[in-house]
């Protein structure tokens, strides 16, 4: 069983589509064909957008953390790629998904609204959610702007997604010209988060603080680790980061669920994986941990062991997104 020294046992894979159920820990692999509804089944296309935010215009993220290492203290620019699928009716309170490192698996994820929003079974259909892929700051790991966005244990990115970039997106103008009345539901329940590495951490960390923002939360390769920057404010409180959730204070085990459907990944060749001297940086076994803290929390949870992959695997991410997308947003009205 995940967490308790091993990986999850095989599971037939169609167990991940079945209506109605698919928590768990599940073994998959070792080959990842390219799932059919990431092909062009000739559906409807949404509208796509791109805009630019200035870290200049930003009261959360201006470049000038203190945390960060002198060359990386500077002003910058992140884009944010937006996608309204074509199902979305202009003037309907839209449910959500925030992606870390923009543009991700933008194209992957418009290729699965676009045929799963059009889908006539109802167990299979997604909901029409605008995707908001966003640029992270630049660079990596401590003392990088990234590693300060994604790797802080904290409310502030989940508080930058929701009081800056949301209007920002709202606000743009081929948006507006677009869809001039379009709106974002108010619902936490219909904001979902998706990121891979450190975005996966990210995403856990926005519904962790805040999950009267988001509680759907979709984590590939999750840097559930001591990544956190070693000068950050945070360190006094959280003094190993990510690694917290599961272990160290175990923050799942010894606080009160939270109303999160969280789904996890790692590839069983993932960071630190033949390096049990790695510690606080083995990814597998940090995710292996955290699903099982889920697992006895009671928390609705998926965990996926992938087989013969590593870090952030592309062929498992485009294998698995559309059954994860439709697991992650299970009992959300589609219509």
């Amino acid at each position: 069983m995940a967490g308790s020294g091993g990986a999850p046992s095989p599971v037939p894979a169609a167990k991940l589509a079945a209506p109605g159920g698919g928590d768990g820990d599940f073994r998959i692999g070792p080959e990842y064909p390219r799932s059919p509804d990431l092909a062009d089944k000739g559906a409807p296309v949404g509208r796509s957008f791109q805009l630019i935010m200035k870290s200049s215009d930003s009261r959360i993220y201006n470049g000038t953390d203190e945390t960060l290492l002198e060359k990386n203290r500077h002003p910058f620019e992140r884009k944010v790629f937006v996608y309204v699928p074509a199902k979305y009716k202009d003037g309907t309170a839209a449910p959500i998904l925030v992606m870390q490192d923009g543009p991700s698996q933008l194209d992957n994820v418009k290729r699965a609204l676009d045929n799963l929003t059009h889908e006539t079974d109802p167990a299979r259909r997604l909901p029409a959610f605008v995707a908001i892929s966003v640029a992270n700051g630049g660079g990596d790991s401590k003392g990088s702007e990234r590693g300060l966005e994604y790797d802080t244990m904290s409310d502030r990115f989940a508080r930058f997604i929701e009081t800056e970039v949301l209007p920002a997106v709202l606000a743009d103008p081929a948006v507006k010209d677009a869809y001039p009345h379009l709106a974002f539901t108010s619902n936490p329940d219909g904001h979902a988060t998706m990121g891979c590495s450190s975005g996966a951490a990210a995403a856990l960390t926005m519904g962790w603080f805040r999950p009267d923002l988001f509680r759907r939360l979709i984590t590939y390769s999750g840097t559930f680790v001591d990544q956190q920057d070693d000068d950050a404010a945070e360190e006094a409180k959280f003094p190993l980061g990510a690694w917290e959730y599961h272990s160290g204070q175990s923050l799942i085990a010894n606080e009160a669920p939270k109303p999160l459907r969280i789904f996890l990944h790692n590839g069983e060749k993932d960071n630190g994986y033949n390096k049990p001297e790695s510690g606080y940086h083995n990814w597998v076994m940090a995710n292996q941990r955290t699903a099982a803290a889920l697992k006895a929390k009671g928390y609705h949870y998926r965990y996926l062991f992938a087989t013969a992959s590593g870090h952030c695997t592309g062929s498992v991410q485009a294998h698995t997104l559309p059954e994860t997308l439709l697991w992650a947003w299970r009992g959300y009205p589609t219509e």
